[in-house]
Parts: structure tokens; sequence; C-alpha cells
């Protein structure tokens, strides 16, 4: 138990560093924390040797876990309903084929130009095929455009393409044997039934400090990734689109949804990116850049190829159309996860993997800044309003606000 609660402390202390950088840099807590782990399992392999940093303890698998569907959770709850209603067409051909562009072809790059094996391939596409909700969240709110209905179509057409590399990756890789028809009628059912659940337990035993929706919403979350495992799928599948089932019922509680989300990104997920950067291995990328470059050139082009048309369909004027091309060409949590589920299950190999991720990593970073530099929409900017931004993008909330965590 001792060297439990060492190694935990090892690993919560990266995070405190991760997030003090972060802040200073302003840049993604996520983004942030991969790039410590990587920085730290580096420094310590060389020095001390890989077993001096151990990444692959199972209650560090749990937790690492349990932060990835909590945050794919979030993502999928951050859905504006009201967005999808109205701009239903533009989100749904934009978010198509932001995923679908960079699927085929970075697939199509990794089989035929890297020489990589069909599945290695096919994951890799997957992995690259991400928006980063994170990322686009955060610019979002700062700039102010989650206010406008240009800000609002980017944020819809997010979460369209997301859902594509999330089913992509549960339906690619799934076994399909009868579990599979179990695992999706017993989602069916616990979708249908979980809106009507959640508004009966906060009308008689919500507001308390029980916290009875917290622990609901994370058991069916437990519940419903134990059945996706069984079934040999992945467990963000059905936490993304719970998420989305729920949305209407969270947007009308940003209390508990801010309270879910400090669980989430204070203690759960900096185990997952933690971990996920520990797992890159630095020689790989250093004996072979050019695979790097490769991967991000295949990723960013066939995204700007396949969407600029597109949204030219939706935006006139050139500043929105490359804004939007360029915010959609992001990639970090959902390109991490499937980068680490290929990983875990053996189709791509350490080397591949640490290709696939620092790609995510550049292109969460590259693609913004040249967005904000050169094609700010500025005349579709809301009236001047002071709006605090944390790196993990969301508003800085009042200490009051912040601080009332007595009850639910």
């Amino acid at each position: 138990m001792e060297t439990l609660f060492t190694h935990a402390a090892v690993w919560l202390f990266l995070a405190v560093i991760s997030a003090v950088l972060a802040n200073h840099l302003k840049v993604s807590i996520a983004l942030m924390e991969i790039c410590m782990g990587v920085a730290a399992a580096a420094i310590i392999t060389h020095f001390w040797g890989a077993e001096s940093f151990p990444n692959n303890e199972e209650w560090l698998k749990f937790l690492a876990s349990s932060g990835a569907v909590l945050l794919t959770f979030l993502a999928g709850a951050e859905l504006e309903p009201e967005v999808m209603k109205t701009k239903l067409r533009e989100v749904s051909i934009v978010g198509f084929v932001g995923f679908l562009a960079p699927f085929v072809g970075c697939a199509l790059v990794a089989h035929y130009g890297l020489g990589w094996d069909l599945r290695a391939s096919l994951l890799a596409g997957i992995a690259l095929s991400t928006t980063s909700m994170a990322v686009v969240y955060a610019v979002m709110l700062e700039t102010g455009f989650n206010r406008t209905e240009f800000g609002k179509g980017i944020l819809g057409a997010c979460f369209v393409n997301d859902l594509g590399t999330v089913l992509a990756l549960g339906l690619i890789f799934a076994p399909f044997t009868y579990k599979t028809f179990v695992f999706v009628g017993g989602c069916l059912v616990v979708f249908f039934i979980l809106p009507y659940a959640t508004s009966f337990l906060t009308r008689h035993y919500g507001h308390r400090t029980a916290a009875i929706r917290t622990k609901w919403i994370v058991f069916v979350l437990f519940a419903l990734g134990a059945l996706a495992l069984w079934s040999g799928s992945e467990a963000v599948l059905p936490a993304y689109i719970a998420g989305m089932v729920l949305a209407e019922f969270t947007s009308d509680d940003a209390h508990f949804m801010r309270r879910l989300r400090t669980l989430t990104v204070g203690f759960l997920t900096p185990f997952y990116f933690l971990r996920a950067g520990s797992l890159v291995a630095l020689p790989a990328l250093i004996a072979a850049p050019a695979v790097f470059v490769v991967f991000l050139a295949a990723k960013t082009i066939s995204k700007i190829f396949g969407l600029l048309p597109v949204v030219s369909a939706f935006r006139t004027e050139k500043n929105e159309r490359w804004y939007y091309t360029l915010m959609m060409s992001t990639g970090l949590t959902f390109g991490t996860i499937s980068a680490l589920y290929g990983f875990s299950h053996g189709i791509v190999t350490q080397s591949q993997y640490s290709f696939l991720v620092a790609t995510v990593i550049a292109s969460a970073v590259i693609p913004t800044l040249i967005a904000n530099a050169a094609f700010m929409p500025r005349h579709l900017l809301p009236e001047a309003e002071t709006v605090s931004v944390e790196p993990a993008g969301r508003r800085v909330l009042p200490p009051k606000e912040e601080e009332d965590v007595g009850e639910e």
C-alpha cells in the first residue's frame, strides 16, 4: 500500500506541474499532461531505468480508463441540442466529411506509403480523423464565438466528427458475435431509460450532499463500459453516446456539470494523459522523424482538401471558410484515446503509437495558431466582453461559485 500511495503521489505531482505550466504557457491542460508524461518517462528511464517508472500497473490503468470514459461522456454532454436542430444539415455534412477525409487519407498513407499492415493503417486513420473538442471549445469560449451561430456550427460539426471516430473505433475493431447484439440491445435500452431515470433521481434526491447524480452517472458509465469490454468493444463508445443522450438535461444544470468536470479533470484525466504520454518512445521518433512529418502532412492536407469545398457551401467569406476548416483540423483527446486503444490491444507497436501521438499533439497546436493568427473572422466576433478562460477550455467562474461544493 505504501508503494501504491508513493506512485500515485508521483503521478499527481506531475499533474500539478503540468497545470502550472499550462497556465503560464496558455495551452490545453490535456496537451501539457501528455508532454509532461513524455518528458518524465524519458528522463526517469534514461537515468534510473524503465522499471523505475511503472506505467502498466492495474490500478493506474483503471484510473486512466475511468478518466477517458468520463471525459468522453462530458464531451458528448457539451452538445447543444438547439444547435443540432437549427444547423443539422451543416454540422452533419461538415462533421461527416471531417471524419471521412482524414480517415481514408491517413489510412492509405500508412498502408501504401509507410508499409503498415491493414489493421494498423485503419487504426492510424481513426486516430488522425479526430477533431479536438478541448482545443476548439477553449478557442470558442476565449473569442466569444460560442455565442454566435458561426461558433455553434463549428462546435456541432466537431461533435459529429468525433462521433464518427468513436463509432469507427468500435465497429471496425470489435468482433461481431452474439455479444455484439447483446451490447447494442443493452445500450439501446439504457439510452431510452437514462433521461427519465436521471430526471426522477434529480427531482427526488438531487441537490443534496449525497451527490446521487454523480454516483448515478458514474454507475451507468461503468456498467456500459463493462458491457462494451465484455462484447469486445471499447468503453468510450457508449460513454460518448450517453453524454449526447443527456445533453439536454445537463445543459440545464451547469452547477452539476461543473462538479463532474472537476472530478474528471481534477483527478482522473491526469492519470490518463500522463500515462498516454509516458508510453511514447522518443528514440523511435528521433530515429524516424520523417514518419511523423508524413502523418502530420497527411492529416492536415486531407482535412483541408476534404473540408474546404464543403465548408465553402455554407460559408462564402474567405476568413470564415479557412478558420472553420483549420479549427476542424485540430486533434487531441479522441486521437490519443484511439491510439492508446490500438497499442493496448496489440494493433499498433509502441513505435507506431509514438508516431500517432506525436502527430496528434502537433495537430492540436499548429492549425490553431495559424487560424487565430491569419484567418480570424473578426467581423463575426460578438461585442467585447471580458471572459477569463482556463487552459482546459472553460470559463473561470466567480470564487463563490467555484468554492461552493457543500451540496450537489
